[in-house]
């Protein structure tokens, strides 16, 4: 009797084992082969591995950000983990130390799974180099569909395209969008509120005006530095208030026909502007060198400075920044127009691209993790954080943020923004709308007086030709010889600076290089011709 009851409950035993095994081979099955990931990879327990996306097994891939001043360095944070929930693979990152590591590491072929790239598309542009995205689409993502204006765009002379640039769209795609209104890499100042009521809130609504306060602030503040400028954005703001329509080392387009951006009209205007803000004592000349850009922050929100130049989210960063401290005063930004001359001509064909190289262990991973980056979904993640934990979607068609995207600290903490391997200006431009933000607004304004011409960033060098080299030698002379046109000591020897620097450029070969870039114009700004 008791021992069949004993093969009874044995048999009821191992009934209830076989169940539970089946059960969880089910399970695995559903979950990806769950239990195989977990043993091989031992990750810990609620990471992005358990999740069905490449079958549960998480693939890791070395990827090199070629940018110095990159703010993540490491795949960590719930945007890095939601993109390894869904596509299986884990970046192991390396940020640039300097802009010659890239350079060095494509000389000895020790390159990476993956490169992120501004400064050297066209070097990785190259089949030796990298797998061209068009044959890994057909072969592996067959789904993954491009437009046909940015294949064009990032189609080389061999017929494939190697990458796609984030942060570019059209005309069109921005203008059917009113929420996109563009992003931080755009130019502001901003300037005290304290001292300006200090001083009867005089009127700072053209740049005579400007000037006119600088001088008021220089005179009771003898001890504050008037205007403080971020070292990699000296220029930009000034340059469209003159009606400058590129950068020094830009193109412009005039009736047709293309020019250096030294050579424009209203450059000559900009730098007598620029050299009397040095000799009237409202810049520092040390503000030229500086190699460090965390400087002029310091200036700024240590109450040293009255003024700050850099880009649109200025105001709400400082003040953030200054609240932190313990500070009660607060910035806001001029408007982004001080000029009827205000103009600004986007002539980007997008920030930087994605590579996949061809020491690339799975080429096959590679391609399909951009192409769920590349998606609406994985946009919006990437750009905005995590759906419902960092935004909402506004029934009006923007994203209703739970944070303060100008907090930098949070947004880099959390990964937001920065793993965007592709994304686009649409995206991008929403990022910046923030009902009640200044940058928003400054945005808002800049996007009133923004004149598309992707076709000049067409035209592109190869790298190694003799028009690069030309350029390059010419773009480190305007880089020396400028800062001699901003500590002039007069406006006339401002002028004479000027021309010189104009003449040196056309002996190393301005006429050449102009010529080839108007060939090349021609050839191809009918793509943008719809």
């Amino acid at each position: 009797m008791n021992r069949n009851k004993g093969k009874k409950t044995l048999l009821l035993s191992l009934i209830v084992i076989m169940a539970a095994t089946l059960l969880s081979a089910c399970g695995g099955n559903n979950d990806g082969n769950k239990e195989s990931a977990n043993a091989n990879t031992a990750p810990p327990s609620g990471t992005a591995s358990e999740s069905p996306a490449n079958g549960g097994k998480v693939k890791e891939l070395s990827l090199f950000i070629d940018m110095s001043w990159y703010p993540v360095k490491e795949w960590k944070g719930p945007v890095a983990e939601k993109i390894t929930e869904k596509t299986g693979v884990k970046l192991n990152v390396t940020v640039a130390t300097d802009d010659k590591q890239l350079p060095l590491m494509i000389a000895s072929g020790d390159l990476p799974d993956l490169v992120f790239t501004n400064a050297n598309i066209d070097r990785l542009s190259d089949s030796k180099l990298s797998y061209p995205w068009n044959e890994l689409i057909s072969k592996y993502a067959p789904d993954f569909k491009i437009d046909d204006t940015r294949i064009a765009i990032h189609t080389m002379d061999d017929g494939n395209f190697y990458t796609v640039r984030n942060a570019f769209a059209t005309q069109e795609e921005m203008e059917q969008n009113k929420y996109a209104i563009g992003g931080d890499g755009n130019p502001g100042i901003a300037v005290r509120e304290d001292i300006l009521q200090e001083l009867g809130n005089p009127p700072v609504d053209s740049v005579d005006n400007f000037v006119k306060v600088l001088g008021m602030v220089k005179e009771k503040y003898p001890d504050m530095i008037p205007l403080i400028m971020d070292k990699d954005w000296i220029e930009q703001y000034f340059l469209q208030q003159f009606g400058v329509e590129g950068l020094l080392d830009g193109w412009y387009e005039r009736d047709g026909k293309v020019d250096y951006a030294i050579r424009q009209p209203e450059m000559l205007e900009f730098f007598k502007f620029m050299n009397r803000l040095y000799r009237d004592g409202y810049i520092l000349a040390e503000n030229f060198a500086y190699t460090n850009d965390q400087i002029d922050d310091q200036y700024a929100t240590s109450g040293k400075a009255f003024a700050h130049s850099h880009t649109v989210s200025i105001a709400d960063s400082n003040n953030i920044k200054v609240k932190n401290a313990g500070e009660s005063f607060t910035f806001k930004m001029l408007p982004s127009a001080l000029s009827e001359n205000t103009k600004a001509v986007s002539s980007g064909l997008g920030f930087a691209g994605t590579f996949i190289t061809k020491k690339n262990k799975d080429p096959e991973a590679s391609i399909k993790f951009l192409e769920y980056l590349a998606s609406d979904e994985g946009k919006k993640l990437t750009m905005f954080g995590v759906e419902g934990e960092h935004w909402t979607w506004n029934e009006e068609g923007y994203p209703d943020l739970k944070y303060d995207s100008s907090d930098a600290d949070f947004v880099n903490g959390n990964g937001i923004k920065w793993w965007y391997l592709y994304n686009d200006g649409v995206m991008e431009g929403m990022l910046g709308y923030v009902p009640g933000a200044q940058k928003t607004q400054a945005l808002l304004e800049r996007k009133a007086f923004t004149v598309y011409k992707p076709e000049l960033g067409l035209i592109q060098l190869q790298p190694d030709s003799e028009e690069k080299t030309i350029k390059t030698k010419i773009d480190e002379m305007i880089k020396n010889e400028k800062v001699k046109i901003y500590l002039a000591k007069s406006e006339q020897e401002a002028v004479a600076n000027y021309e010189s620097m104009v003449k040196n450029a056309e002996k190393i070969g301005l006429n050449r290089l102009t010529d080839w870039a108007n060939q090349t114009y021609q050839k191809k700004k009918d793509l943008f011709k719809k």
